[in-house]
């Protein structure tokens, strides 16, 4: 396959080191941990030793030094094995430390993001709650001002790490009737210890000592997932949850705005994934196909399999164009709202169509555990959905076209 013209040498050196990895690592435990739903502390681990964690922070802030592209390279190569992986290292990466990293204080960078890059405690982002998911500006969490800190009271759930998790940043409203609906909400960094402080302990990774934690925050149960199973998601609660001011994410009142600018790179990483997710579906389709035979020949030779495949490989290569020109775009700064809602949109419904396809293509044994093409195609539905619906993407998609028109901005 011709490169795309913004790989450069060293990020096929990436690409390999990743790809090696998830064929070694990742792909021998998957189905295990997927039938299990149990987090892979171990790999997770690993991942942290090798700088996947961290890789897009500079290197005085404990990160790996790469760029965004390399860091979309490792999600996307992740998830053509194990979808549970790539978000694990995604929600980590781009929603748990990159708001500390673009809205936090000097300060704050010091004390948190070195922990987030080396993989030594895991992050998260807490924005979507019982009655506020789309709606995000449906914010009910509220942050009472008692001088020298906060009190926060109330929820947010399908958090990615809750449990797992020791740092996570989060919204809460500090206004009671703000002038606009998606006003007054301020972003708070809050700690708490992991559920799996034993595990953790032995394994050297997990949990640290060197932050306080925030008194009256805790994980609620486990979910049980469709898909993502061996990703940790659960509920964030706040039950008079003690947060110093020092503890506030950028200015007061902008948490909503900041968080808008997080999910836009957000949605290149779970476009990244998605993608990913396709071309594990497609590689596995390829080498069943060509050597499982029906009628004497080979599925692969039959016509109506060819229009399958080449479907598939042709939205496959949409998909990358539009996740690596977002990718770049926001790389070298330049607006990319719009293309990462296309990014993301299309890569996760391009997701869904090819691990349904898979399916199909393997026949009866597509719909047993013995082939991965069962878990990609539960692993690929929550892409449709998480870090913006499809829905949700389309509406940032129109305002964008429609914004000089009719006055949206």
């Amino acid at each position: 396959m011709p490169d795309l013209p913004y790989l450069t040498e060293e990020h096929h050196q990436v690409r390999e080191i990743v790809r090696d990895f998830a064929a070694n690592e990742i792909k021998p435990i998957a189905r295990d941990l997927d039938r299990e739903h149990r987090f892979p502390w171990e790999t997770v681990k690993q991942m942290g030793e090798l700088g996947f964690m961290g890789a897009p922070w500079p290197d005085e802030l404990g990160g790996a030094g790469m760029d965004y592209i390399s860091y979309i390279i490792l999600i996307e190569e992740l998830a053509k094995v194990d979808a549970s992986h790539a978000i694990t290292v995604s929600a980590h990466t781009t929603l748990g430390t990159s708001p500390i990293v673009h809205f936090g204080t000097d300060e704050q960078k010091r004390t948190y993001v070195p922990l987030l890059a080396s993989g030594q405690v895991l992050g998260g982002f807490g924005l979507t709650e019982p009655g506020a998911g789309s709606d995000a500006g449906g914010t009910k969490t509220f942050a009472e001002d008692r001088g020298d800190h906060f009190v926060l009271n109330g929820s947010k759930n399908f958090i990615t790490h809750a449990g797992v998790g020791e740092i996570f940043v989060v919204t809460a409203r500090t206004e009671r009737n703000p002038p606009k609906r998606n006003a007054g909400i301020t972003s708070f960094i809050i700690t708490k210890d992991t559920v799996d402080l034993e595990k953790a302990q032995a394994l050297g990774v997990g949990h640290t000592c060197d932050i306080p934690k925030t008194p009256g925050v805790r994980a609620g149960k486990q979910e049980e997932k469709m898909g993502w199973r061996a990703s940790d998601t659960r509920e964030l609660i706040f039950e008079d949850a003690v947060v110093p001011k020092e503890n506030v994410l950028g200015e007061m009142g902008q948490g909503f705005v900041n968080f808008l600018k997080t999910l836009d790179s957000g949605r290149i990483g779970l476009g990244a994934l998605s993608l990913g997710l396709a071309e594990g579906a497609l590689q596995e389709s390829l080498s069943y196909t060509s050597t499982r035979k029906q009628f004497e020949r080979p599925v692969a030779a039959f016509q109506g399999v060819h229009f399958q495949l080449a479907d598939m490989a042709t939205e496959i290569q949409a998909a990358r164009h539009l996740v690596y020109h977002a990718a770049w775009l926001f790389q070298n700064g330049h607006p990319h709202k719009k293309e990462a809602a296309m990014a993301k949109l299309y890569a996760s419904e391009t997701a869904m169509r090819a691990t349904t396809v898979a399916v199909q293509l393997h026949g009866g044994y597509g719909y047993t555990t013995d082939y991965p093409v069962e878990r990609m195609m539960r692993d690929a539905k929550v892409c449709e959905i998480g870090e913006g619906t499809s829905e949700i993407q389309r509406i940032v998609i129109a305002r964008a076209l429609l914004g000089d028109i009719i006055g949206w901005s």
